[in-house]
């Protein structure tokens, strides 16, 4: 069993549901939750094997939200969400048989480089535009890509979903947001599928962190709604440079 001082405890409860209000709206809520939960002494597996359990809550309950506004059909997004599935599975299996000392060493500069890209990413509308890739090529490439990534990293991932649907089959930010929480709901099952039995899932850390990720997402998911792209491009921004600084002001202490 893992013992963790009550207020790191509570601490990442607190981060559990900013990083489901965050994911739910904007994605990188992993921007978050990782870090925190290496802070707390967790190793970068073990990070990641906690983090991919309540994030897979998060979208799920995010993803029940949004279909329940009219915003997105899980039906038709099965095949997308098959293809990311399998492909967040394998992303873990790596991430599973990797030295955690090389974890150790790379994970910081993708989380800074994710969040400054962020930081820096083109404008962003609610307003549909021409398709630059087909639903099947989409699904082919883009899809296996970012759920690949998912399974063996993870934070950002809801974010480059969006951004790939948005730039690549033209729709609009709101929209895009909303299915991006079924392919993300998918790859999760697939890693945690996986982590379950590496034995590096901090559970009722995992456990609690969800609950939280549920409040979040459902407050997120529902004010997304309302707001759409105006509330989203702000937020991720300010997440994403915020995490940055963290862990720059890290490296150099």
């Amino acid at each position: 069993m893992i013992e963790i001082a009550p207020h790191l405890a509570l601490i990442l409860i607190g981060v559990g549901f900013v990083a489901g209000f965050v994911d739910s709206i904007a994605g990188g809520g992993g921007l978050l939750s990782v870090p925190a939960l290496l802070l707390c002494g967790a190793s970068p597996l073990q990070a990641l094997a906690t983090n991919k359990v309540q994030g897979m809550v998060g979208s799920g309950t995010a993803l029940v939200n949004y279909a329940l506004a009219g915003q997105v059909r899980p039906r038709a997004q099965l095949r997308m969400a098959l293809v990311s599935l399998a492909f967040g599975a394998a992303g873990s299996m790596v991430a599973g048989a990797m030295p955690a000392g090389l974890l150790r060493l790379i994970m910081p500069p993708i989380l800074i480089a994710i969040a400054l890209f962020f930081a820096f990413r083109p404008g962003l509308s609610d307003q549909p535009h021409t398709a630059r890739m087909t639903e099947l090529s989409f699904t082919l490439f883009a899809v296996p890509l970012i759920a690949g990534y998912d399974g063996f990293f993870g934070p950002g991932t809801g974010s480059f979903f969006m951004l790939a649907l948005v730039m690549l089959t033209g729709l609009g930010v709101l929209q895009a947001t909303a299915q991006t929480k079924m392919l993300n709901f998918a790859s999760n099952i697939g890693s945690v599928a996986v982590f379950a039995f590496s034995g590096a899932t901090w559970w009722w850390v995992a456990g609690a962190m969800a609950l939280a990720q549920i409040a979040g997402a459902t407050l997120g998911s529902r004010l997304a709604v309302r707001v759409g792209a105006r509330l989203i491009k702000p937020l991720l921004v300010l997440t994403s440079t915020g995490m940055a600084l963290r862990l720059l002001w890290q490296a150099w202490g």
